[in-house]
């Protein structure tokens, strides 16, 4: 974890972002002491959207099926949209 006091972004925001880019980790940014802001370059976030984005997408597979909602194998969803474009196109 980078710690580094909110001045900093003030006094050398070039570095402070360099530092971001160079370990793409957040940097955990202070005032007085104590916790205030997090900053991380735009790869970065982006890459933890997606996994977040694809985490709530699978929590909410997993919850469907511990309720009994019926999923489907590759395969069956495969023919199910086969059988549809092949009714679209009669």
């Amino acid at each position: 974890m980078i710690i580094k006091p909110s001045a900093s972004i003030r006094n050398d925001y070039n570095g402070v972002v360099s530092l971001c880019r160079e370990t793409s980790e957040p940097i955990y940014l202070t005032r007085n002491g104590e916790g205030d802001a997090v900053m991380m370059d735009i790869a970065t976030f982006n890459k933890r959207e997606q996994m977040l984005q694809l985490r709530e997408k699978l929590l909410e597979v997993e919850e469907n099926r511990l309720r009994g909602k019926k999923g489907y194998f590759i395969e069956e969803a495969d023919e199910i949209l086969r059988n549809a474009l092949d009714e679209a196109a009669k």
